[in-house]
């Protein structure tokens, strides 16, 4: 039976790996059947809480997916004229985001005004629950917010059990990232080369996506200074956009020697060209010192790229070692070791698992276990 949902999150405009889950997730209900809006929003954060260049994206909206931005996550008189509007579309489910507790107050608010009165379910897809730079209020939020949901659907344990410090009576499912499949079909590793300029018969290491402490890329280059790391003459592709001061990073590149082994793309990479940088890699690097789960997994599996991952958070679980690609520990020897070892084992040793693994990962599944959680309730 077609059910009406609203995803509440960020959606296009806005950009980054939450709005293109939001839209890709748009999608999936709408593929099963369901009429699905994402409500987004018109003010996400203060300019002075957000580290990049821009929150926008320059790229047209996606097709299929409707869009409705209301939300201002500062002024309570919105939270009212959007709790309305929700109201008004008469849904028998919303599936709200939750990663920052900075937007808890709007959200947790919005979602106790649409409920107030009505039977209608609302599952939560938690991100992170426990956020990777804490400020005072977050736990207060963060409770807050929780009580206005009647069920959770988490993609790491990691995240599991932070929850678990929120929620004790209420359903929660684990289901993993699902893989992103909206940035192209694969292209060659000369294809993508040529197209970014690099070497094609070059050893080419990935690390992907915006740049934060807890991420570790300075873990990276410590690595990529090892003797091992320099005289295999292996090269690091960092394709991502600094959110903090991005001195730090080009100083360790210049003491150790690295202008030649590190090629810097600090831009935020538009959808169309997120293939080519996959394709061109051998490995993606995921060197994070923390981490709940990530988007860059999911990208590597659809562009059936190995993997070398730290022993953090939920990363290990996803990437089977020696078979999709290694894991290692959060510290420049043991990256190194990683590193030397996926080449002396050759990258094509591990596609044949990463066919098989990436068939995990599908966009039904997630769909099928949010109708399942709020089925309770209908």
């Amino acid at each position: 039976m077609s059910k009406r949902i609203i995803i509440l999150g960020p959606a296009h405009p806005l950009r980054g790996g939450i709005a293109a889950f939001n839209e890709r997730l748009a999608k999936a209900f709408t593929e099963a059947g369901h009429h699905c809006t994402v409500v987004s929003f018109t003010f996400q954060y203060p300019a002075f809480l957000f580290p990049g260049k821009t929150q926008y994206s320059t790229g047209p909206a996606p097709e299929g997916v409707e869009i409705k931005s209301l939300v201002h996550s500062l002024n309570p008189l919105n939270w009212l004229t959007t709790a309305r509007w929700i109201r008004e579309q008469k849904p028998d489910l919303i599936l709200v985001r939750f990663w920052l507790p900075l937007i808890a107050p709007a959200l947790g608010s919005i979602l106790r005004l649409v409920k107030k009165g009505r039977n209608l379910p609302v599952v939560c897809l938690a991100d992170n629950v426990v956020p990777h730079e804490a400020r005072p209020g977050d736990v207060q939020f963060t409770r807050y917010f929780m009580k206005a949901c009647d069920a959770f659907v988490v993609m790491s344990q990691k995240v599991r059990q932070d929850l678990a410090r929120f929620v004790h009576d209420k359903p929660v499912q684990l289901v993993h990232h699902p893989l992103y499949n909206h940035f192209g079909e694969p292209v060659s590793k000369a294809e993508a080369r040529k197209f970014l300029g690099l070497g094609v018969n070059e050893k080419i290491i990935l690390f992907f996506g915006f740049i934060r402490k807890y991420k570790g890329l300075d873990l990276l280059l410590q690595a990529m200074a090892q003797p091992e790391i320099k005289m295999a003459n292996i090269k690091l592709l960092v394709a991502g956009e600094f959110y903090e001061p991005e001195g730090p990073y080009r100083q360790l590149i210049e003491e150790n020697g690295l202008t030649e082994n590190v090629v810097l793309r600090n831009d935020f990479i538009p959808d169309e060209q997120v293939k080519y940088f996959l394709c061109a890699a051998d490995c993606v690097v995921q060197p994070y010192r923390s981490a709940t789960q990530s988007g860059v997994t999911p990208l590597a599996y659809h562009f059936e790229t190995p993997m070398i991952v730290t022993n953090v958070g939920g990363l290990p679980d996803l990437v089977p070692h020696g078979q999709v690609g290694l894991v290692c520990e959060p510290d420049p020897g043991s990256i190194a070791d990683a590193i030397v070892r996926f080449y002396a084992m050759g990258p094509q040793v591990f596609k044949p698992s990463i066919k098989e693994e990436k068939k995990k990962y599908s966009w039904a599944r997630m769909v099928d276990t949010i109708l399942h959680l709020a089925g309770n309730s209908w």
